[in-house]
């Protein structure tokens, strides 16, 4: 039976990234297994879908770290300048990287350009085994190891088995970790659209009687969308075709990008807030989607994981480097301790966002757009979401 110092179980962003980050972190010492259900076809895989991700300037700072982001920064588009508003409303504010004096505010990345160079790097890593497509069957846990049985009627043993496939996971359930969860009743409707006016780096997060709305710069001329809506306004929507979509779009995002002329292919998925009541167990630890799933609002979910794969592989590597068990709990256990107060934070924070914002009350109304008006006339308010929006906090 072959042993493996780590295996990660799920081969998208967050697995990906830690095989990756461990791999120059420990410069290829530990053996690593890549656990991965689906073919290595980007065009098919859900955790690579037609979906685009906005990385914080803090996310490709630790992609820097380990040499990432070089490989994947001539795919992204930068994010120079973030509008705010509240339709109908009068509440703006707006923030620029000139403003804060550093490059960009963040980057927009499509799934499926990092997911190609993503596998391609597993697959060339030497001591990262990349098995696919096959899921695990059962998880045994011993004393000094875990044993993995495989849907192909293998059995692998290691010193650590880590959770990185995305929300509902399975690993998560057959450790028996049970996840809080809380119904936001609003489904996510994703597209790439096309406007009049070239978005330029500019990103859009709008706030509706529905729910929020968000359009990323993308390459192209592109901008990505993520529209938030009741799951009754969702049902209506997707029956529409695209000439009756964009319309409906326009009215709801306005004109700030002139018309709206085309819409690529269109998806939706309910929102959940979910979080793992513990992220780690014996020889065990969760991240990235894994650990907990968040609103999309603002854009913290991907850039909370990467926080967490990073956490994960340095308390891994310093263990290594100390010579102690890369399973022990007690590497664990500082894993979770350091994760704690920006998952808390975070979670905290997107949750408020949706209360309030998501809330028609005239109170709330008036409230948020107070708000608004406040962050942008005294810019000092901003400094400690815009800190943490742009992943700039201890980990």
């Amino acid at each position: 039976m072959t042993h493996y110092d780590v295996v990660i179980v799920g081969g998208a962003m967050a697995g990906a990234t830690l095989a990756l980050a461990l791999q120059q972190m420990t410069k290829g010492a530990l053996s690593i297994a890549v656990i991965e259900a689906f073919e290595p076809n980007i065009d098919n895989h859900p955790g690579y879908d037609s979906r685009s991700i906005a990385l914080s300037s803090g996310t490709t700072q630790l992609l820097k770290d380990v040499s990432l982001w070089s490989e994947i920064e001539p795919v992204a588009t930068p994010i120079h300048h973030i509008h705010v508003s509240d339709r109908h409303h009068a509440g703006i504010t707006e923030l620029t990287s000139t403003e804060l004096n550093i490059d960009s505010l963040g980057y927009v990345v499509e799934l499926a350009d990092v997911g190609r160079f993503y596998h391609q790097k597993l697959l060339a890593t030497d001591n990262i085994n990349f098995i696919c497509p096959v899921t695990v069957v059962n998880i045994e846990r011993l004393l000094a190891s875990s044993i993995i049985h495989l849907s192909n009627g293998d059995a692998i043993s290691t010193s650590l088995v880590v959770a990185a496939d995305g929300a509902e996971s399975q690993t998560c359930k057959s450790m028996q970790i049970e996840a809080q969860e809380y119904n936001f009743e609003q489904v996510a409707i994703i597209a790439n659209v096309t406007t009049e006016c070239h978005p330029q780096g500019k990103a859009f997060e709008r706030f509706t009687e529905n729910g929020p709305l968000a359009l990323l710069p993308m390459s192209q001329g592109r901008s990505s969308l993520v529209w938030c809506v009741s799951p009754e306004e969702a049902e209506r929507i997707s029956s529409f075709d695209d000439k009756a979509f964009l319309a409906h779009l326009q009215i709801a995002f306005g004109w700030r990008l002139g018309a709206m002329k085309k819409a690529g292919k269109r998806a939706h998925y309910p929102l959940w807030l979910r979080h793992q009541t513990q992220h780690v167990s014996h020889r065990f630890a969760a991240i990235g989607n894994a650990a907990q799933t968040l609103h999309p609002i603002a854009g913290q979910g991907f850039n909370l994981g990467i926080r967490d794969v990073f956490s994960l592989a340095e308390c891994i590597s310093d263990a290594f480097r100390g010579n102690v068990d890369v399973g022990d709990y007690s590497v664990l256990s500082r894993y979770q301790q350091r994760r704690q107060s920006d998952q808390k934070q975070t979670i905290t924070m997107t949750a408020g966002l949706i209360s309030i914002f998501a809330n028609n009350v005239f109170p709330m109304v008036v409230g948020r757009n107070m708000s608004l008006y406040a962050v942008d006339t005294f810019r000092s308010f901003l400094k400690p979401l815009t800190l943490r929006a742009m992943g700039r906090v201890n980990r």
